[in-house]
């Protein structure tokens, strides 16, 4: 749980609990009290000789133990007086505390103030009075029986063990388990931890053992004259006397072996906490701190051991207190950089060991933080972060100089960013993870909601979010130690995201709205990472190269491309599939809807805008990439709709009937004698067979007004393109496309089509109506006997009208319908044509016959001009050149008709072009007209007179019958 700090803000608690404990167990029960105990009697000990000043009487806070007032232990009994600011906290960088204790305004809190130095440390290390008393009345005792001794030459417990009884104690109970304690310390400092190591068949050791395990039933005798007692005094001195220092060769070593020794200064130098203040250090540091160095003789500590304790002991409360006071850290960490120095002015293995595993200690519990920093440091925090991260980045850097082939062959300057490279990518994935998590949650709560973000994008602005945090908050620390900071964690996240991108890909199965925000969510994410990275390496060594080539791609867009590629194929691969399958089925009636066109037709062009619709609908940014493919596509499939809906209505060409070959008419004949009945029906039969029709010309489907419907179709269509291209601009536009960057048109093929189309079917009808469905009272009936009132062109005209009505009626449109019907118009004038051209044997004409022929093809543009309701004149005369040039040729005297004929035939010089002297036969070109060789023949051939026949018998030998 957080707790609220001095500045008022919440600062996390990292686990405390499993802090590893660095300078090893003693492997014997110990208690905290009794090591305290211990600690205190080897604190006082040391003090009885301060090396000069003059001593103080001790002054007891108990009214009841004024026997003790002329008990004199110099150096303790210094009075507390107010001092200067303390040295040692100014350079351990530890800030005055002034305490808020509202006492202090009735002066109980001076009153309480213990008066001189021994009494603070007794307070501070929790000694009763009675504890106290009987501590120093026997040091005194011990001083008086060997004077002139230093503390350091005797063995302490057993000098205590002599000065006491059970008379001394309240009772024997309690008096048994101050001597075990005793026994306790000479065991772990004589047998389990000595200062040199130890022959486990060492006689002394093993008659020590004896006499602690026999102790552990009955009592020692302390008594002066005791054997035991002697035996055990000359047993401990011996141990205690082993030592390879030559300097001090009357030292007695029983506390100065490790673990015991460092957990006894441990002790003493918690002291210099505040006991009923652990948040603060007591003002008198320097003065008690003085002191407890006095212990060091006989603790075997140094320098060296003092820094490498006190920083753990300042890390320690640190943990142990709630990790309030950061002065602490701060404090153990600047200790660091004394030890750093230490560890390499010394190659002391003992010294070694102990330095690897306090600072392991420390940099395990300083990771548990910094691998997942974001969970423990926020904007309020963030100073802790960065002492938790000096303290763990120190100790890391001097273990890797105590243990360079456990660095992996790194050098010691690459040791904290390496570490820093670790701490920020394992703290990136630790919050990439909760990111995740509140994701997963925030999506089973918005499951029934509408509209509601896919989570992956949700996650992306998360991690967007994520990442300035990172740079803005914590970066600005950890560049401090690594450069590229900010690449290393964008990097992270990139890596992070990219792998929850690569799986929802893999799983993608068809292109929605979702998937392309998700898309597009993490193309942004990647840009604003990429972005952030290298702005951050602008400067590095490499600009930024390394972090850049850690970031593989998305390649969100190009994801995005293909799936709506893939949609865009779907889409039209179905609409191909439906105009195939439903052209099949259309019956192209004009009464299946009152607007005359085929239904399909409506429904492919909706289908086409749904298509349209829907791809804008696409949450992408590449519209106007991809928007030409999809129109390709629906192009050609609207293409594909026109040409198959056009198939089989036939053409020009396919209705016209074949030019028979040319004979000539029996001069002098009249056509009531030349042919008779049997004759004129069996060539009216054959007649029948000539006309080029296709086997579609029978179809239903392709009746008139089926074709009709076709030409409607087909100009819906082209006008409905033009609202789908108007449609498609408006999209562009709103998405803020320039209509320079679409000037192409998109239905390109399709338009072509229509007009290519509405062209073919409207020619198709119009010859299919006048040489198909009214061929039996025009091609085949007009003409076919002798031009008079029965054969003229009434007939043909009162069935023209006819279709033209229903006509008229199917083709609504103004455009199509005068197209269509100058078709008809065009078709008729041609087909009249080839009557007098080409009408075959059943037909001949007079010189009288040509004031009536030219009569019925004026009745004939008269119907096409209907009084002025029809077509325009302008566009009627315009077709009616041809036959214009032509009708006057057959009212021409046979005699000049033949001059004129020869004068086209004859070439430039004059001659003949024949070795026979025979005029040539001209070409057939079907291009008719009065200047035209092959035209002034055929109005020969057709000329009953006899003139005609002699000059064509003379001439071509052309057959009287077919």
């Amino acid at each position: 749980m957080p707790i609220e700090n001095t500045a008022g803000y919440m600062i996390p608690v990292l686990p405390s609990n499993d802090l590893s404990y660095p300078f090893g167990q003693l492997g014997l029960d110990l208690s905290d009290s009794e090591l305290r105990e211990t600690a205190y009697e080897i604190f006082v000990g040391a003090c009885r000789s301060s090396g000069g000043g003059r001593p103080l009487t001790y002054v007891s806070q108990s009214s009841g133990r004024s026997s003790d007032k002329a008990s004199s232990l110099p150096s303790l009994q210094r009075s507390l007086t107010l001092t200067a600011a303390s040295k040692v906290k100014k350079a351990l960088g530890i800030k005055h505390k002034k305490k808020n204790n509202g006492s202090e305004s009735n002066g109980s809190s001076t009153e309480n103030r213990p008066a001189t130095i021994g009494e603070l440390m007794r307070v501070q290390m929790r000694i009763s009075e009675q504890i106290d008393s009987r501590v120093r009345r026997a040091l005194l005792r011990i001083a008086a029986g060997q004077l002139g001794r230093r503390i350091e030459s005797i063995v302490l417990p057993v000098e205590l063990l002599q000065q006491f009884k059970s008379s001394d104690f309240p009772n024997q109970r309690e008096y048994e388990v101050w001597q075990k304690r005793k026994l306790k310390v000479l065991e772990a400092g004589l047998l389990l931890h000595p200062k040199l190591p130890l022959d486990r068949k060492d006689p002394s050791a093993q008659k020590l053992r004896q006499i602690i395990r026999a102790a552990q039933d009955r009592p020692i005798e302390t008594g002066k004259y005791s054997e035991a007692f002697q035996t055990l005094r000359t047993i401990t001195f011996q141990l205690a006397s082993r030592s390879s220092d030559d300097y001090t060769p009357d030292t007695c070593h029983w506390a100065d072996g490790s673990p015991l020794n460092l957990r006894l200064y441990q002790i003493l130098l918690e002291a210099l906490f505040d006991v009923e203040e652990p948040t603060s250090m007591i003002e008198e540091v320097d003065e008690v701190l003085e002191l407890v160095k006095k212990t060091w003789g006989i603790l075997g500590i140094d320098e060296k051991l003092h820094n490498l304790c006190f920083s753990w002991v300042l890390f320690n409360h640190y943990v142990s207190t709630g990790q309030v006071e950061n002065d602490f850290l701060f404090a153990a960490d600047n200790l660091l950089l004394e030890i750093k120095k230490d560890a390499k002015s010394t190659l002391d293995s003992v010294y070694t060991k102990i330095l690897c595993s306090t600072l392991n200690s420390m940099l395990e519990w300083a990771e548990r933080g910094l691998l997942g920093y974001h969970e423990s440091f926020y904007r309020g925090n963030i100073d802790l972060m960065q002492s938790i991260l000096s303290l763990g980045l120190s100790a890391a850097t001097i273990l890797a100089e105590e243990n360079p082939r456990e660095n992996g062959g790194m050098k010691v300057i690459d040791v904290a960013n390496s570490k820093v490279d670790i701490y920020i990518r394992s703290s990136m994935r630790k919050a990439f993870n909760q990111e995740i998590e509140k994701a997963r949650v925030s999506r089973k709560s918005t499951k029934s909601q509408l509209n509601s973000l896919p989570s992956l994008c949700i996650l992306a602005q998360d991690v967007t979010d994520l990442a300035f945090t990172e740079k803005e908050i914590y970066s600005p620390i950890l560049q401090k130690w690594h450069p590229l900071a900010v690449g290393v964690a964008v990097a992270t996240l990139h890596s992070c995201f990219g792998q929850e991108i690569k799986k929802f890909v893999s799983g993608i199965s068809e292109l929605t709205p979702g998937v392309i925000q998700v898309l597009i969510a993490a193309d942004k994410l990647e840009k604003d990472l990429v972005q952030m990275a290298v702005e951050d390496s602008v400067n590095s060594d490499d600009g930024g190269k390394s972090i850049i080539q850690e970031m593989s791609p998305y390649e969100a867009e190009g994801v995005i491309v293909d799936l709506v590629k893939s949609w865009i194929k779907t889409r039209v691969d179905r609409l191909e599939e439906w105009v195939d399958r439903t052209l099949q089925q259309e019956e192209w009636d004009p009464q299946a809807n009152r607007e005359r066109f085929a239904p399909s037709a409506v429904e492919v062009l909706r289908t086409i805008d749904e298509t349209l619709e829907a791809f804008f609908l696409l949450p992408i940014p590449m519209h106007p990439d991809l928007l030409p493919e999809l129109m390709s596509g629906l192009d050609r499939c609207l293409q594909d709709y026109i040409l198959k809906a056009k198939s089989g209505s036939g053409s020009r060409r396919s209705f016209l009937p074949i030019l028979p070959p040319l004979t000539r008419c029996k001069g002098g004949s009249k056509l009531n004698g030349v042919f008779k009945k049997k004759d004129r029906l069996q060539i009216s039969q054959r007649r029948k067979l000539l006309p080029n029709t296709t086997t579609n010309g029978n179809d239903s489907s392709h009746s008139i007004q089926h074709l009709c419907v076709r030409v409607n179709t087909f100009h819906y269509i082209r006008k409905d393109l033009e609202v789908l291209e108007k449609r498609a601009i408006a999209h562009l536009k709103s998405n803020g496309i320039r209509e320079g960057n679409f000037v192409k048109k998109h239905f390109e093929l399709s338009l072509f089509a229509c007009v290519e189309a509405i062209q073919q079917v409207c020619e198709a009808t119009a010859y299919k109506l006048i040489f198909h469905e009214l061929d039996h009272v025009f091609y085949n009936g007009l003409y076919t006997t002798e031009v008079s009132s029965s054969s003229r062109i009434e007939p043909f005209l009162q069935e023209l009208e006819q279709n033209l009505e229903i006509i008229a009626e199917t083709v609504q449109e103004n455009t199509i319908r005068t197209r269509l019907i100058t078709n008809i118009m065009r078709a008729s004038f041609e087909g009249f044509l080839l009557i007098l051209l080409a009408g075959g044997p059943s037909r001949t004409f007079t010189l009288e016959d040509s004031s009536m022929i030219q009569e019925d093809f004026k009745f004939l543009m008269d119907l096409f001009w209907s009084n002025g309701d029809g077509l325009p004149s302008d566009l009627i005369g315009k077709h009616s050149v041809v036959v214009k040039g032509v009708l006057p040729l057959l009212g021409i005297d046979t005699s000049l008709l033949i001059e004129k004929f020869k004068s086209l035939v004859v070439d430039n010089d004059g001659h003949v072009s024949s070795t026979k002297s025979r005029l040539p036969l001209p070409p057939t070109t079907e291009v008719w007209g009065p200047g035209e060789a092959n035209t002034v023949l055929r109005v020969l051939c057709y000329r009953n007179d006899k003139e005609a026949t002699v000059f064509l018998k003379k001439n071509y030998n052309f057959p009287k019958k077919l």
